[in-house]
């Protein structure tokens, strides 16, 4: 099913939903424009029985689009409201297989690692080690680098079976 982008964004932000072009959700945060959600997501090349972790977790959006493709999401959200809030919407929307947690995204979700893929929706200055630790052999982690609202590098990390790293941009 679609996800209801409208549905993730204030509701003064609702005119503005389907627009390509990031949008405020407050906290300073804001959901990433459709673009760049549907470009990550394809970078993964997810599958239906992968699970995935999601770092930042914002609204909610980027989780749910996710959970449409895989078999489980985890999402980390260090800002507690946005994490609270997403967490309900998501279960009042009816997404079983979203698991949020409120909590510094840096260190991952060793609990239910290693992931098939991970997404990271906030940028950082660098490639977080335990996320590198978390990432399956075989795996992809998508993450914007750089300083947050200035200019930042998509990159793809990709696990090889063997354990190796690879990293394009």
């Amino acid at each position: 099913r679609d996800v209801p982008r409208h549905l993730f964004v204030p509701e003064r932000r609702q005119r503005s939903a389907y627009g390509d072009f990031p949008l405020p959700i407050g906290y300073g945060q804001t959901i990433s424009q459709p673009y760049i959600v549907a470009l990550m997501t394809k970078l993964l090349k997810p599958e239906k029985d992968d699970v995935a972790l999601e770092v930042g977790t914002g609204s909610g959006y980027q989780a749910a689009v996710l959970s449409q493709i895989v078999e489980t999401v985890y999402t980390v959200e260090i800002i507690t409201p946005l994490g609270k809030a997403a967490e309900k919407r998501l279960n009042e929307m009816g997404y079983k297989n979203i698991i949020v947690k409120v909590d510094d995204g840096y260190f991952g979700w060793e609990q239910y690692s290693p992931f098939d893929c991970i997404i990271v929706t906030a940028a950082s200055d660098h490639i977080p080690p335990p996320l590198i630790k978390q990432l399956k052999k075989g795996g992809k982690m998508a993450i914007p680098v750089g300083k947050p609202f200035q200019v930042q590098k998509l990159m793809l990390v990709e696990k090889s079976e063997e354990g190796e790293i690879r990293i394009k941009n």
